[in-house]
């Protein structure tokens, strides 16, 4: 058995599934605004890529060692294939459902890599659980490093040779595939091992009965809090900063650069503040990183909070992943299985689109009524002369922009039909003097919009109080036991406490 090329190919899945999140995030905005979507109905199509991921990892995580490490790894290759597909080939009036059913199936492969690697790389390296769990995601961020940048680099390439298709988002998604295709070779041929559970004897009903024990309960609670913190900011960073003139594609490969950074150097702080330590300290910096964050309006203020929340997040979700392994560590493959799944769950469930639907309503306020009035009456004064010469497709699409533009004067308040129609004025822009008037909609809506995102991230920042609360307990009879103690899956055996 190739223990190297096994852990190197988990990374490359990994790299794909990180490759996905980058890549959903940067083309929100550019989905939003071709299929006329709103705040919510994007914030189901990021939240699908990721609560897809607990479908799989749900479902296939219990079954790892029945249905074989290699089989579910050939699945995952598939949805890593499909998904983007799916997304790419999106059209009309079904485009919403084939983009939610695209990062649907993106995300089943992204649950699928979890739920084998995670417990692959335990058994691989049953004495350095928590160290290469984060060795191993650092390639979470890492890769949302990499697709960030390359999606930045995409677009600075596409404005310096005028040429939009450089930066057209079915390109972006076609990135995903390409890590898909290395780790698909890696693996080819490779003997995967049984899980730890499997080789120390443990039944499948003392697994189970592990996964319920009191302590499991509490870490998955804290799971949803630690996963939502991370993840949905992260998810909404790109389209929050962008609306306000940041570079957030930028940022975000920052914060992941970082992030990549301290994991792999995870070794020496989790010797010296152990497990639960790290989780106390990370709750109070990742609450404090995203509340600033949440008042950044220029990108200084931007990079500086971006730091602290990075090293506020970075060892949540491997640190989580570790505690469960070391500390109940006959739930195996399901333990971890679970906690990847409740994590992404409540992210993709309920956080990302709770942050869209808060973006929604308080991006309201930011809206000027006589502004957006006077520009949606130049939309349908401007955008059907616009088209007159154009082909009817074009004609089409300026009708449907004056439609909506109707709509929303019909209703003397600012509303959710106000934000429709300036969203559609962007996508069904049918050139020449309609340019000018599309420039106005963005200077009205993007000012709003980023504002909308960033009092959403500071509705998710207080729930690090609860988790830090919950931590810190766990650390302090931690100490008052002598330590962080890892348990053996040998129920007669425990491991002398870490001082």
């Amino acid at each position: 058995m190739n223990h190297k090329r096994l852990f190197i190919g988990s990374c490359f899945s990994l790299i794909s599934t990180s490759v996905a999140f980058a890549v959903i995030g940067d083309v929100m905005g550019p989905l939003k605004d071709q299929f006329v979507l709103s705040n919510e109905q994007i914030g189901y199509v990021g939240g699908a890529a990721l609560w897809g991921f607990t479908i799989s990892i749900f479902v296939l995580g219990p079954l790892v060692d029945a249905l074989g490490m290699r089989n579910l790894m050939r699945f995952a290759m598939i949805c890593h294939v499909a998904g983007p597909l799916i997304m790419i080939f999106s059209r009309g009036e079904a485009a919403f459902y084939m983009l939610f059913g695209g990062a649907l199936v993106l995300a089943m492969g992204n649950g699928t890599v979890e739920a084998v690697c995670n417990p692959l790389v335990a058994t691989l390296y049953p004495d350095q659980k928590t160290r290469k769990l984060n060795q191993f995601h650092v390639w979470f961020p890492g890769g949302i490093v990499i697709g960030s940048l390359l999606c930045y680099g995409m677009g600075q390439v596409s404005e310096l040779m005028s040429n939009p298709a450089i930066n057209d988002w079915r390109i972006k998604l076609g990135l995903i595939i390409v890590p898909t295709v290395v780790y698909a070779f890696l693996f080819a041929g490779q003997k995967f091992p049984a899980t730890e559970r499997v080789q120390s004897g443990v039944s499948f009903e003392q697994m189970i009965k592990a996964a319920v024990r009191p302590l499991f309960i509490v870490l998955l609670l804290c799971m949803c809090i630690t996963a939502s913190l991370e993840l949905g900011p992260n998810r909404w960073v790109i389209a929050v900063l962008g609306a306000g003139g940041i570079a957030g594609a930028l940022v975000l490969a920052y914060i992941n650069f970082i992030m990549a950074v301290l994991r792999f150097f995870a070794g020496p702080v989790v010797h010296r503040l152990s497990p639960t330590g790290i989780l106390v300290t990370s709750a109070i910096l990742a609450g404090i990183g995203l509340c600033w964050l949440s008042f950044s309006q220029t990108t200084a203020m931007a990079f500086a909070s971006a730091t602290v929340f990075a090293v506020g997040v970075c060892y949540f979700w491997p640190t989580m992943l570790g505690v469960v392994s070391e500390r109940v560590p006959r739930s195996g493959a399901l333990g971890l299985a679970l906690t990847g799944g409740i994590g992404m769950l409540a992210v993709g469930l309920v956080t990302s689109p709770q942050m869209g639907h808060v973006a929604d309503k308080y991006l309201l306020e930011k809206l000027d009524s006589t502004a957006t009035n006077a520009v949606l009456t130049k939309v349908i004064e401007v955008y059907p002369q616009a088209a007159a010469d154009k082909p009817d497709i074009v004609k089409e699409e300026a009708q449907a922009a004056v439609t909506a533009a109707q709509t929303a004067l019909s209703d003397p308040t600012i509303d959710a039909q106000d934000t429709t129609a300036l969203r559609s004025a962007i996508s069904n822009n049918p050139g020449g003097d309609a340019d000018a008037v599309v420039d106005e909609v963005n200077a009205i809506l993007n000012p709003a919009d980023n504002y909308g995102g960033r009092i959403s991230f500071r509705f998710v920042a207080p729930f690090s109080i609860l988790i830090m609360i919950v931590f810190g307990i766990l650390y302090v009879r931690d100490r008052a036991a002598g330590g962080y103690a890892v348990e053996s899956i040998h129920e007669e055996d425990q491991a002398p406490p870490e001082s």
